[in-house]
């Protein structure tokens, strides 16, 4: 059995003022678009076996076609340019060569978050894709981690932090997936033990609540209004939008040591 730990990079929707529309608001229905409010611009993984031995590494940066203008914060925080993402190839394409990656092999996929397996699969889904060579098991090292470190029910650690706590070196910049793929391999080399075990997907971004909960932007924008007491650009109620977008994922919790 193999263990394929992997991480995602994402743009999303970002209003570009230069690009040219032919009709009325066509941007902003383009760079809104529900089914694919996350759009994957890189994917890295390695491959180790049951040993956690390295057999291979996966390192694709990614075109997108919806969103294809990167937001400027997520440029900033992943070095990635648009220059880069357009040199390189669409999602099928990539994601053909990391199935071909995963291989044959009875193989359980590794994540920091699940937020990463549910996403892959709606870019899968939004491109038409099977899923038939996508492995069903997976361990959500994030998880774990929190538990290691007896996190507050609810609230789960960051990587960069987990990184620092268990003194593992610095192999390069966060939020490049190559490398927080390497990160997320370390963590779970350190912290594994009997209890960890593979889980079934069930694809956790079909909710079963059948009340839908959507936050009211515009009440958000509203009270930063009345606390600046002045009015919102275009670009902080999008700064606004983004930072909540990624909050929801929970990756920069830090989780403090207490004094011994």
């Amino acid at each position: 059995m193999n263990y394929i730990i992997f991480d995602l990079e994402f743009n999303q929707k970002y209003e570009d003022k230069k690009e040219h529309c032919l009709e009325k608001n066509q941007c902003v229905e383009k760079n809104n678009n529900l089914s694919l409010p996350f759009e994957i611009i890189q994917i890295g993984a390695l491959k180790l076996n049951e040993n956690f031995e390295k057999i291979s590494t996966f390192n694709f940066l990614i075109k997108p076609t919806i969103h294809t203008t990167l937001h400027p914060y997520v440029e900033n925080l992943t070095k990635i340019s648009n220059n880069d993402i357009n040199s390189s190839q669409t999602f099928p394409n990539i994601y053909d060569k990391f199935t071909k990656f995963i291989g044959e092999e009875e193989a359980v996929l590794c994540v920091w978050g699940i937020v990463d397996i549910k996403e892959l699969l709606r870019n899968i889904k939004f491109h038409n894709i099977s899923t038939n060579s996508l492995p069903l098991k997976y361990i959500d090292v994030q998880s774990h981690a929190s538990k290691y470190f007896n996190s507050k029910k609810g609230i789960k650690i960051g990587l960069k932090n987990t990184i620092e706590l268990l003194g593992i070196p610095l192999h390069g910049d966060f939020h490049d997936a190559s490398n927080d793929a390497y990160y997320t391999a370390e963590v779970l080399k350190m912290i594994f033990n009997k209890n960890i075990k593979p889980l079934l997907y069930t694809n956790p971004s079909r909710s079963t609540s059948s009340v839908k909960e959507k936050v009211d932007m515009n009440g958000v924008f509203d009270q930063f209004k009345k606390m600046y007491k002045r009015s919102l650009t275009k670009e902080e109620k999008s700064m606004i939008s983004l930072a909540y977008n990624m909050g929801r994922t929970k990756q920069f919790v830090i989780i403090k040591k207490e004094d011994s």
